[in-house]
């Protein structure tokens, strides 16, 4: 049986100790918060079905014995264990939308997804001409979802190398009802994907690109995510190189190809020196996501 402190009573003495407990552990942030605070408010609040918006009015709300100690093993869990909250709560956010989450998938953070909810503007003229997209790496299905949201007159293929984060894609694209527009392809990149049966208004991919060296160096929070969706080699560039060496094929003309690199600019220029990128900037990043038209893409 679970034991917890008797003392703590209400929801505001167990953020106070959750928010002590994090930071006594030196947890490393960076799914979905960046400080001890809004992780413990966020883990509080959906562990214990709450809107996420209204703390406040909970605050001096007494708890059952059933509530704390689900409240105790999941602060247990993240402070000694390391576990990153959305794999807790099984949900993580992109915007205003949430997603199904659990240890099969990287837990969704990209920039892409902020120029998605653009609608890619001003590199997509006319978002309702954008007919197809395909979304490599796809993970939980996020992007996909997000793009499916963007581009309204659009089908969708989504693809990943893992068939445990297609089960999970699968989920969230049913939550969103989205089945009849996003097709879920088990492929290593390309591989199962035939650009003589179908091309791509739009290509977008938030790959793995973790060099070697600094999968070694990641805080014990990533260790809990799959390594296939992080590790992309010795460089960081082995999705990367498959993605811009193969995309021509599969985009119609006047397609573009957006991808995320993370810090990985300077070696993606050294690699491929004579392609003309367009390094995005999003809200919160600059030189994170290049973009790349079919015309300038390698034949």
């Amino acid at each position: 049986m679970t034991t917890f402190p008797t003392e703590l009573e209400t929801i505001r003495d167990w953020l106070r100790y959750a928010v002590s407990s994090f930071q006594a552990a030196g947890l490393n942030y960076g799914h979905g918060t960046d400080n001890a605070y809004d992780e413990a408010v966020f883990l509080l609040l959906a562990t214990l079905h709450l809107p996420l918006d209204q703390l406040d009015p909970f605050l001096d709300a007494k708890l059952t014995g059933t509530e704390r100690a689900a409240l105790h093993q999941a602060i247990e869990r993240r402070a000694v264990d390391h576990v990153p909250v959305p794999y807790l709560t099984h949900q993580a956010w992109l915007g205003n939308f949430k997603f199904y989450v659990d240890e099969r998938v990287v837990i969704p953070r990209s920039f892409i997804a902020e120029l998605l909810q653009e609608r890619l503007s001003p590199w997509v003229a006319d978002p309702d001409r954008i007919s197809t997209v395909l979304d490599l790496c796809t993970g939980s299905g996020c992007l996909a979802i997000l793009a499916a949201d963007a581009f309204l007159n659009a089908d969708l293929d989504a693809v990943d190398i893992s068939a445990d984060a297609l089960a999970v894609a699968q989920r969230n694209v049913a939550e969103y009802g989205l089945q009849d527009r996003i097709n879920l392809v088990r492929s290593d990149l390309f591989r199962n994907v035939h650009s003589e049966d179908k091309t791509y208004d739009l290509i977008i991919s938030n790959p793995p690109y973790v060099t070697h060296a600094a999968m070694a160096a990641l805080p014990t929070e990533y260790r809990h995510e799959p390594e296939i969706a992080l590790a992309a080699g010795e460089d960081g560039l082995e999705a990367i190189r498959q993605i811009i060496s193969g995309s021509r094929a599969y985009l119609n003309v006047g397609g573009i190809l957006i991808v995320e690199a993370g810090h990985n600019r300077e070696l993606v220029e050294a690699v491929f020196p004579d392609l003309p990128f367009t390094w995005l900037v999003t809200p919160s990043s600059e030189g994170k996501v290049f973009l790349l038209r079919r015309e300038d893409l390698p034949v």
